[in-house]
């Protein structure tokens, strides 16, 4: 069954659909990475759309590895040509694939909340077996609220990790309205937060956003 396509979902397109959108993008053919990506069972990432894309297809997105120039690629495929989906991977799942210096801070984020999942460079080499990971890679996570505590301690948590952190820790909070950028949460309640939603980004108060947890 293909999970509901929210934004940083994952999804594998079928030969015929990949095959399709080479020809749409024939720029990509100067990638041999790239045409071969599904055949290789390797996955894409839904994004929001651009005002570039094609009007009802799904949006979506492969960021290269640093080996072949770190570029981010973004093609717009129907959703027939997908054949399954998922949430990105837990933290818990793709940790294996961390440098051994990131290990501590993995193991307290996922004492702070053992769902946490992450979709930037460590998702990517856990998921493809391709070096993304470099010296100077962030740590790329998402947190999905689940309850009132869970909205008031979860900043103040992250942010004290991130202190002693040997990685940049970036991401987002998730709630209803979409994903706000973890240290804009870290503010007071009246602060206005940047909330990014499938379809673009609004604005709401940090206290707004808090209070609109999942029950």
């Amino acid at each position: 069954m293909v999970e509901p396509l929210v934004r940083h979902s994952m999804v594998k397109v079928s030969t015929a659909g990949w095959a399709a959108a080479m020809g749409r993008y024939p720029e990509l053919a100067s990638e041999p990475i790239v045409a071969g990506w599904a055949q290789a069972g390797r996955p894409l990432i839904v994004r929001r759309p651009t005002c570039s894309d094609v009007a009802g297809m799904i949006p979506l997105g492969l960021p290269l590895p640093p080996s072949h120039g770190k570029r981010r690629i973004a093609v717009s495929l129907a959703a027939t040509d997908i054949v399954a989906s998922a949430p990105p991977p837990l933290l818990a799942d793709a940790g294996g694939a961390a440098p051994a210096h990131w290990r501590k801070t993995i193991d307290l984020l996922l004492q702070l909340l053992p769902e946490t999942r992450t979709f930037g460079s460590l998702a990517w080499q856990h998921l493809t077996g391709l070096r993304y990971l470099t010296d100077g890679s962030d740590l790329d996570l998402l947190w999905t609220l689940s309850s009132a505590e869970q909205a008031r301690a979860l900043p103040s948590g992250i942010a004290e990790i991130a202190s002693q952190a040997p990685m940049r820790l970036d991401g987002e909070i998730v709630g209803p309205a979409g994903g706000v950028q973890w240290r804009e949460l870290t503010g007071t309640d009246e602060d206005e937060v940047l909330v990014k939603g499938l379809t673009g980004v609004t604005s709401a108060t940090r206290a707004a956003f808090l209070a609109g947890y999942v029950s």
